[in-house]
C-alpha cells in the first residue's frame, strides 16, 4: 500500500521536481541545483573571473532552448559580475572546473523572478541551464591594478605586477586562438603597460624582462598576422633585445624582413636562427622560400 501510495505520489512530481531529487545544493538554500554530466579538472572558477563557456536555457516541458550559445562561433570570454549578470549562472559557474559538464536547476528567485521576462519566459519560471566550462582566466590582479592611481600603481608588488600582465597575456592568446588577432593584439598592449610602470633592476628585471620577451614575441606573431610586417619587425627585435639568441624572435625578424622585401636581412635572421634549431622545418622552409627570391 505505502509502495503504491510513493509511486503515485512520483507521478504527480513535474519533470524538473523529479530531476532535482538527483541534484546537488550548490547556493546552500536549493535555489541553485547541480547535476555533473562530464567532471572538469583543476580548480573552480573563482569569483573574478572570465570564463568561455557553452550554455543552452530550458523552460519546463519545452524540448528547446530559449537562450543558447551553440550556434555562435568564437567563444568570447565573459566577466563574471559583468558580462553574466543571472545570479543562479553567476553561482553556478563558480562551482565548475575546466572542462566540466554540468545541468542546472535555477529556482525562480535566482534566474528570471517573480516577473519573468516576457514574452520568453513567464513569472515564477524555474530554469534548467545547461553549461560546459570551456576555458577560464582569474583576472583579479589584472582588474586591480588598472583601478589603482599612477602613485599606488608604483607600491604593486612585484608577484602581482607578473601575475596581471600574465593575466592580460593569456587573455590575448585566447583571442589568438579565435583568430580575433586585432583584440588580441591590445590585450598584449596592456601587459606591456603593466610591465612598463616603473624601472627595475636586478633580479627584478630579470623577472620582468623574461615576461616582457613572451609579451613581444606575441606581439610580433600578432602583428604579422594583421599583415604589419613592420611592426612585427620592431617587437622581434625588442625580444631579441632581451635574448639575442632567442629562435624565435629571430624567425619573426626574418619573416618580418622578407614580408618587407628586404631579403638580405631576411637571411642573417634566418640564418641565426637555424644556428640555434637547425632542424626547425618552419626555419629551413622560410629559407628555401627566401633562395627562390633573391
Amino acid at each position: 500500500m505505502s509502495g503504491a501510495m510513493h509511486g503515485t505520489s512520483l507521478t504527480k512530481k513535474s519533470p524538473y521536481q523529479r530531476l532535482a531529487q538527483h541534484m546537488e545544493d550548490v547556493s546552500g538554500d536549493n535555489g541553485v541545483l547541480k547535476e555533473v554530466v562530464r567532471s572538469g579538472t583543476g580548480s573552480t572558477v573563482p569569483a573574478d573571473a572570465s570564463v568561455a563557456v557553452n550554455y543552452s536555457a530550458y523552460l519546463e516541458y519545452s524540448d528547446k532552448p530559449f537562450g543558447t550559445n551553440c550556434s555562435r562561433n568564437p567563444r568570447r570570454l565573459m566577466k563574471i559580475g559583468e558580462d553574466i549578470t543571472l545570479l543562479g549562472l553567476e553561482i553556478a559557474l563558480m562551482s565548475m572546473k575546466k572542462r566540466e559538464v554540468a545541468r542546472f536547476l535555477f529556482r525562480p528567485d535566482y534566474a528570471y523572478g517573480s516577473m519573468g521576462c516576457p514574452p520568453l519566459i513567464p513569472p515564477n519560471a524555474t530554469i534548467l541551464f545547461e553549461v560546459e566550462l570551456l576555458d577560464f582566466l582569474d583576472t583579479a590582479e589584472s582588474d586591480e591594478f588598472f583601478k589603482l592611481s599612477l602613485v599606488e600603481r608604483e607600491a604593486f608588488p612585484l608577484d602581482k605586477i607578473i601575475k596581471a600582465a600574465g593575466t592580460e597575456r593569456e587573455f590575448g592568446n585566447h583571442l589568438f586562438r579565435q583568430k580575433q588577432y586585432y583584440d588580441a593584439k591590445d590585450r598584449y598592449k596592456r601587459a606591456c603597460f603593466i610591465l612598463d610602470q616603473k624601472y627595475y633592476s636586478g633580479t627584478e628585471k630579470e623577472r620582468v624582462d623574461s615576461a616582457r620577451l613572451l609579451v613581444f614575441l606575441n606581439l610580433s606573431l600578432t602583428y604579422f598576422k594583421l599583415d604589419h610586417p613592420t611592426r612585427a619587425l620592431v617587437y622581434g627585435e625588442r625580444a631579441l633585445g632581451i635574448d639575442e639568441r632567442n629562435p624565435k624572435a629571430l624567425f619573426r625578424c626574418g619573416q618580418a624582413c622578407f614580408a618587407l622585401m628586404e631579403y638580405e636581412k631576411a637571411r642573417d635572421y634566418l640564418i641565426r636562427a637555424q644556428r640555434e634549431q637547425p632542424f626547425n622545418q618552419d626555419i629551413n622552409n622560410e629559407l628555401k622560400k627566401l633562395a627562390g627570391c633573391c
